[in-house]
C-alpha cells in the first residue's frame, strides 16, 4: 500500500530544476541562467533547455527566480481606459515585443481615476521589474514618486527628466483644420476629451492656433469622458454652437457624434463634417470617418524598447523624448461647408 501511495505520488510530482538539468544535460544553474537571464548563455544551450522544461512542464517559481536573479521577468502596463480602441493596439505590440525579450507584461486598467491608477501602481512595484504608464492622469509629482520605486517609461505624458514616448498629433490636427478651412467651414468646433489628457491639451491647442492662423472661429465643446455615449449626447452643444465642422478628442467621440447626428436627421458630410483622432475605427463608422493617425503600436514597441534598454543598463535613461509624428487620413465624413 505505501509503495502504491510513493508511486502515485511521483507521478503527481511537479518537475523540478533538478529534472530539467538532467533532462538537457545540463547543470542547475545552467537551467536557472537560460530560464532567466538567457542572453548570458549560447542560444543553442538555451533552447535545449526551453525545449526539456516544455516537454517536461517545469515552469519557473517567479519568487525563486526574483530571489535568485533580484528579477521579476515582469512588466507592467497601466492604461486610463481599456476599452479605448487606442490602446489594445499598444497593448499587444508591447506584449509581443516583451515576450521576445523574456518578460511577462501585467496590465492596470485605471479607469480615467488617477487615485486609483496610484493604487495600481503601488501595488504592481511589488511584482514587475519596470512600468510603462499610457496617458497618466496622475499628477506631475506622483509620477515622478513612482519613478523612484521602479523604472518607468511614460507614453503620451511629457514629463521633463523621464523617458517618454509621445505620439505628436499636433501636426495632424493642423492638417485636420486646413482641410476643412479649405473646404469653405469658417467656423469649427472641437469635442474636448479627458481635462488630464495631455493628448487633449495638445490636440486642443492646435486647434486653437491653427485656426486663428487661418482666420477661422472656434467653438470648444465638453465632451469630458472619451466614450461613444459622450459623443453623442455632445451633439445639440455641437449644432447650437453654429459650427459646420467638428475635430473630436478621439475616433470614439466622433463615433458617437455620426449617430447624434443622424439621429437628427443631419447628413454628413454634405450638411456637417466630423473629424475624429488615432484611426482606429474608421471600418466600424459609416460614412468612414476622416480622422488624424495614430501610431499606438509604435508607440507601445518604442516603450517596451527605451525599458527593456534601461533594465539591461546600470546607467539610468534620463529625458528621453522620442516623438512620433502623425497626418490626417481624409476619407467620406468630411466635404465642402454647407451653402458653399
Amino acid at each position: 500500500m505505501a509503495a502504491s501511495e510513493s508511486s502515485r505520488a511521483a507521478l503527481v510530482r511537479s518537475p523540478t530544476m533538478g529534472d530539467v538539468a538532467a533532462g538537457a544535460g545540463v547543470s542547475r544553474a545552467t537551467v536557472s541562467r537560460a530560464l532567466s537571464r538567457p542572453e548570458r548563455l549560447r542560444p543553442e544551450t538555451v533552447e535545449r533547455v526551453k525545449q526539456t522544461a516544455q516537454e517536461l512542464g517545469y515552469v519557473l517559481n517567479p519568487v525563486a527566480k526574483a530571489l535568485s536573479t533580484g528579477r521579476f521577468g515582469n512588466l507592467a502596463l497601466v492604461v486610463p481606459d481599456i476599452a479605448n480602441p487606442f490602446f489594445p493596439p499598444m497593448i499587444r505590440a508591447m506584449e509581443g515585443l516583451a515576450d521576445r525579450a523574456g518578460f511577462s507584461v501585467f496590465l492596470g486598467n485605471a479607469d480615467e481615476d488617477p487615485a486609483r491608477e496610484h493604487k495600481l501602481l503601488g501595488q504592481l512595484a511589488k511584482q514587475v521589474d519596470g512600468i510603462v504608464l499610457a496617458s497618466s492622469r496622475m499628477t506631475e509629482e506622483l509620477i515622478r514618486e513612482h519613478a523612484e520605486r521602479r523604472p518607468l517609461v511614460l507614453v503620451n505624458r511629457d514629463v521633463a527628466g523621464l523617458p517618454r514616448v509621445l505620439v505628436d498629433s499636433a501636426g495632424g490636427v493642423a492638417q485636420a483644420v486646413e482641410h476643412l478651412a479649405g473646404l469653405g467651414h469658417r467656423h469649427i468646433a472641437y469635442l474636448n476629451g479627458p481635462s488630464r489628457s495631455w493628448s487633449n491639451t495638445q490636440r486642443r491647442r492646435t486647434v486653437q492656433r491653427t485656426a486663428e492662423r487661418l482666420g477661422r472661429s472656434v467653438s470648444m465643446v465638453a465632451a469630458r469622458l472619451s466614450s461613444y455615449e459622450a459623443g453623442r449626447r455632445a451633439v445639440p452643444a455641437l449644432l447650437a454652437c453654429g459650427a459646420s465642422a467638428v475635430i473630436a478628442f478621439d475616433d470614439l467621440l466622433a463615433h458617437g457624434v455620426l449617430t447624434g447626428l443622424a439621429e437628427r436627421g443631419v447628413a454628413v458630410p454634405s450638411a456637417f463634417s466630423v473629424v475624429g483622432c488615432d484611426d482606429v475605427l474608421a471600418a466600424q463608422t459609416h460614412p468612414q470617418l476622416t480622422t488624424v493617425s495614430a501610431r499606438a503600436a509604435e508607440a507601445g514597441r518604442a516603450a517596451v524598447e527605451l525599458l527593456t534598454g534601461r533594465l539591461a543598463s546600470a546607467v539610468a535613461i534620463s529625458d528621453a523624448r522620442l516623438m512620433l509624428e502623425t497626418s490626417l487620413v481624409v476619407r467620406a465624413t468630411t466635404g465642402p461647408a454647407p451653402g458653399r
